[in-house]
């Protein structure tokens, strides 16, 4: 099978898979070293630093490029809320589970990652104001299935990746024949090429990214959460109690989404088309050739 993700071949499947190698598995206390060519912030010398936890795994959202800088919507995005409101920021490069881990024990100052709303999250955390809607969705090889909605998938075998939404609204809805979770959206990726389960869920947006840079593979992919939904809304995860942080990031994102920065950053990464796919209300399927 082709690397899932063609643009880094060898830096991904290094931090997908876990091997050991010094330049792509940072250690739990350096932030992440880019090159300043990468993105050159405006601020003064003097602007006060965040620690942003991220997985640097995780495309379209955080990712690395070969050079080990970090990129991605959710890369472009901390950057821009953070020169709207004066602060600059540091990547630290964590698993999904120690994203939370490292917020909750102050080590870090935020989470951004492809994080969904969640009201446990909620409850435990600092949660901003959504910036990206990011609904779940379902991707599946072309044969006769034809996939609508999750019900759909009562007596499937299907798949989503450990922790996620996914694998709670797939628990709760009990129908299916098998569930079997991934550590990664790669995982996932591969066990459906390889027909080791009938579906996978994911966000909409990677698994968009994925079909983008694999048009070998023919796939359909379905939306099946509304903008209504919270659980579709992306959303910066702080601590509980650091209320000036929380209120200084959600000062950002309501201004950049006036300005229509979110946007900007969307197209960027997932082109026009993809976008206005999202927001047609008269359908949530694209096929992919």
């Amino acid at each position: 099978m082709k690397q899932l993700y063609r643009a880094l071949p060898i830096l991904l499947s290094v931090g997908l898979f876990g091997c050991g190698n010094s330049a792509t598995q940072e250690s739990a206390s350096a932030p992440v070293k880019e090159n300043t060519d990468s993105f050159v912030s405006k601020l003064p010398d003097t602007a006060p630093t965040i620690k942003v936890a991220t997985t640097g795994t995780m495309p379209p959202f955080s990712f690395q490029d070969d050079y080990g800088n970090m990129q991605g919507i959710d890369i472009d995005s901390i950057r821009a809320i953070g020169e709207e409101q004066g602060f600059k920021v540091e990547f630290y490069k964590e698993t999904w589970q120690n994203m939370f881990d490292t917020v909750e024990s102050g080590g870090r100052d935020l989470a951004i990652s492809g994080i969904s709303y969640k009201d446990d999250r909620a409850v435990k955390y600092g949660l901003s104001a959504p910036y990206f809607f990011n609904p779940s969705s379902i991707m599946y090889k072309n044969t006769d299935l034809k996939i609508n909605r999750i019900d759909d998938l009562q007596g499937m075998h299907v798949a989503a990746m450990e922790g996620s939404k996914q694998e709670d609204q797939l628990r709760a809805m009990g129908k299916y024949s098998e569930l079997t979770t991934r550590s990664t959206a790669y995982l996932l990726f591969e066990d459906l090429m390889q027909d080791k389960v009938d579906v996978i869920l994911h966000d909409l947006p990677i698994l968009q990214f994925t079909a983008k840079n694999h048009p070998e593979y023919d796939v359909t992919i379905v939306a099946y959460e509304g903008e209504d939904n919270p659980s579709a809304q992306q959303v910066i995860l702080m601590a509980k109690g650091n209320k000036d942080l929380i209120s200084k990031v959600d000062e950002g994102i309501a201004k950049l989404k006036q300005k229509g920065t979110f946007k900007e950053i969307e197209n960027r990464w997932l082109g026009a088309a993809e976008t206005a796919e999202k927001s047609d209300s008269d359908t949530n399927t694209k096929q992919v050739n």
